[in-house]
């Protein structure tokens, strides 16, 4: 069963991240920076966008941010894949917490392969031309590459007079298939927190009682 657990994740991880890369390929090769490309309407679209920072475009410093932020990316994969394989050697894995960890971590993979080596392998996009698959000839160096950002809904306009995001659209943010994922699992962790917490909960009170119950004989 753990053998089992560890093959589908590895498959469904997978999964996610070629889908991820395809659509970044695709949208990187075939549309300059700010084209759009009209998906359901005028509410879903394709619009190019590149963002050096976290998550729906955010901005994290400058290029020492950046590689700052990679290195946490890295560092939280191989937190989650442990803690995965705790979860596993423990029994506590099922269908809704597997489904958590692999969108959460397809996702931080499928935005850290942009930043590692979108920079080496493809030429630059920006307003006026489209970039080329270019092994060697990139924009930018190892773990200096641009997130590859696509899809925007504008469902309806925000008024005037909200902060921050008034005139705009919602969901003002332009995000990719792997901010989606990361989103998604990150929702469901919250809805299903127990599932995932007990047993840190429990090890916990189990923790309190041991010093507890060791206190009290130290006073005896």
């Amino acid at each position: 069963m753990k053998k089992k657990y560890a093959w589908i994740a590895a498959v469904v991880v997978l999964l996610l991240i070629l889908v991820d890369q395809i659509l970044k390929f695709w949208v990187k090769t075939h549309l300059a920076v700010g084209q759009t490309v009209p998906l359901l309407g005028q509410w879903f679209n394709l619009h190019f966008v590149e963002n050096e920072g976290m998550a729906f475009g955010i901005s994290f410093g400058q290029q020492i941010g950046k590689f700052l932020l990679s290195l946490v990316r890295i560092v939280l994969v191989g937190l989650l894949c442990w803690y995965f394989a705790v979860f596993v050697k423990r029994g506590k894995m099922d269908g809704v917490v597997l489904t958590i960890f692999c969108l959460v971590i397809a996702g931080a993979i499928g935005n850290i392969i942009d930043s590692m080596f979108y920079g080496i392998f493809f030429t630059e996009s920006n307003f006026l031309q489209v970039a080329e698959w270019s092994p060697g000839h990139g924009y930018a160096p190892f773990f200096f590459g641009k997130v590859v950002d696509m899809f925007y809904l504008k469902l309806f306009p925000i008024p005037e007079k909200f902060p921050l995001w008034g005139g705009s659209w919602f969901f003002p943010a332009i995000f990719n298939f792997a901010d989606a994922c990361i989103t998604v699992g990150i929702f469901l962790a919250i809805i299903f927190n127990k599932r995932i917490f007990s047993d840190l909960e429990k090890k916990s009170e189990e923790n309190v009682a041991t010093e507890a119950e060791d206190a009290s004989v130290v006073s005896e």
